[in-house]
């Protein structure tokens, strides 16, 4: 008998219901996304703390063969320094290391892996306070959002495609019996057995500001299915994801498998080692989050792979009319200054007919409706250490250029970005959002413009916007559309516009639910029918193909 944990067993509750949850598509999480010392003990958000603040300054405790010195040097956009060094490995070198592991890690079957993932599962939650620190420090998202969106809703999406990996191997029995009747003669027998076999080696290559709730659904529909996996972050963002995998190769090892069924790569910016993972003959699966120009590159270049990938839109939103014109600005200037616009989801383009729209109010001019939006995105920058913690701080300096770049379009300014201090960090680079008058012909607004940069477009007509709208999808591709209409004629035209050019649509949104947020279990985010990504997180397509079924039969007795 083995003295081995029965991983799965321990989970097999957790997961079942997390298969339940994917059908009937309602709420459901297993993990707290509440900071709340209900959920995670009166100890756990100090203890994270100083989990993190030991990790400051230090070798990262990742012991990994065939290291070649260290990597580091990010620094939080909140000011600080985390000067945490990594191993660095030669990317050939990761490849083969993943490539040895994986026959063992192959053998051990559906039940073993998914296990595996499990595990990891619950302990990374264990460490959400930690990871929500290193989430914050190394994207600039407030701590709240860090601890959510970094944290238990990660792990959801984590867990989302593990139930969707489980589902789709579980469909395949381990053999059977196949007999085929032969008249007056002995039937036909065969038994037949039945192999789940990965792809092989899976890499991850992580974004900057959200390095876990994009970076997991890959990692683990890849581990769950039985591939090993390099984990390649962002080289502004790898503490997150180094945390990870440390977590990973803990709970491999202590299951008896090789820990480099799961490796770290980090690396210098700059440098060609993404490049030459993912051209690397051994590697068949690739999750790519980034920008548009990174994910065509990957396109061309990685064809040996499969390739899993969110890139970069436009994100639009039609005013026709609405029955809470309070409620519905309160929403899109709430959605604008979320994160200072930083998250693929978050609304660039607002489209409003020129001759007005209806509201509880009267008929209000495109003027009202654009001073309107203005005005609540002044009044959410009003007190400065409230919206803080709403916009959090500017992840790169690229987006803060960007945003320069954009106050010099010579374009009408409806709300300015602000700089603000933050209360507990006088050196994060907070800006609140851009709001500016576009054009419906311009190429400015046919493109995105990611951080905190809005446009508030005038258009002919709703039905103008609609098929603006439409265009802007086929071309650039959207990960989100909002529509604000009380006629049921002009949202089945939208959400007509939305399946045939497959993007996701919010309708009427006014109160607690956001068109940047999406719910696991519950919420498909993307769709991977436009060009802003060709895979949706998550559904069956973005794990059945992780693996194959390989057969062999033989004449029964």
């Amino acid at each position: 008998m083995s003295d081995k944990p029965d991983l799965f067993a321990r989970h097999e509750a957790m997961l079942q219901q997390a298969v339940q949850a994917t059908q009937a598509r309602g709420y459901w999480s297993p993990f707290a996304e509440s900071p709340s010392p209900r959920a995670y003990g009166e100890t756990a958000a100090g203890q994270g703390q100083a989990a993190f603040e030991a990790l400051l300054g230090k070798d990262f405790p990742l012991p990994i063969a065939g290291e070649q010195g260290k990597v580091g040097g990010e620094r939080s956009p909140f000011g600080l320094a985390l000067d945490v060094r990594y191993p660095r490995l030669d990317p050939a070198a990761l490849v083969a290391a993943s490539a040895a592991a994986a026959p063992a890690w192959r053998r051990a079957g559906p039940r073993a892996w998914v296990g595996v993932a499990l595990e990891i599962l619950q302990r990374l939650n264990r460490r959400s306070f930690e990871i929500a620190q290193a989430v914050q420090h190394t994207t600039g998202q407030g701590f709240m959002m860090a601890f959510q969106a970094g944290g238990p809703h990660a792990q959801d999406r984590a867990l989302e495609a593990v139930a969707y990996a489980w589902q789709e191997m579980s469909r395949i029995p381990g053999s059977a019996c196949w007999e085929k009747p032969q008249g007056k003669h002995e039937p036909l027998r065969m038994h037949k057995r039945f192999a789940v076999v990965p792809r092989g080696v899976a890499l991850v290559i992580g974004c900057a500001t959200f390095p876990t709730w994009n970076g997991y659904p890959g990692l683990f529909a890849s581990l769950a299915t039985g591939n090993t996996v390099i984990v390649k972050p962002h080289p502004a963002a790898i503490l997150p994801l180094a945390i990870t995998v440390a977590v990973a190769r803990e709970v491999l090892a202590e299951a008896g498998f090789d820990p480099d069924v799961v490796l770290l790569a980090a690396h210098e910016a700059g440098d060609d080692a993404a490049q030459r993972l993912a051209t690397d003959p051994q590697v068949g699966i690739i999750d790519f989050t980034g920008s548009a120009e990174n994910g065509r590159w990957l396109e061309a270049h990685a064809r040996q792979a499969l390739l899993y990938t969110e890139k970069a839109g436009v994100n639009q939103v039609i005013i026709d009319s609405t029955d809470d014109f309070k409620g519905m600005v309160r929403n899109l200037a709430f959605s604008l200054a979320l994160y200072s616009g930083q998250m693929c989801t978050a609304p660039q383009n607002i489209y409003v007919p020129k001759d007005g729209i209806d509201t509880p109010e009267g008929r209000l001019s495109f003027d009202e409706v654009a001073q309107a939006l203005g005005a609540a995105l002044a009044k959410l920058a009003a007190d400065p250490a409230k919206a803080v913690e709403l916009t959090g701080a500017i992840q790169s300096q690229a987006t803060l250029d960007r945003l320069e770049r954009a106050r010099g379009l010579g374009l009408k300014v409806l709300a300015d970005s602000q700089a603000l201090v933050h209360p507990q960090f006088e050196q994060a680079r907070v800006r609140t959002p851009l709001l500016l008058q576009g054009e419906a012909g311009s190429e400015i607004i046919a493109q995105e413009w990611f951080g905190p940069i809005a446009f508030v477009v005038p258009v002919e007509s709703t039905q103008a916007a609609i098929a603006l709208a439409g265009r802007l999808v086929r071309e650039k591709g959207a990960l989100s559309l909002s529509a604000y209409a009380t006629g049921e004629p002009v949202i089945q035209a939208v959400e007509q516009m939305a399946q045939e050019t497959g993007v996701n649509l919010s309708l009427n949104l006014t109160a607690g639910v956001f068109v940047n947020q999406t719910a696991a279990f519950s919420d498909f985010h993307g769709t991977g029918a436009n060009p802003a990504g060709n895979a949706a997180l998550s559904d069956t397509a973005f794990v059945a193909n992780r693996f194959r079924v390989v057969q062999s039969r033989r004449h029964a007795a």
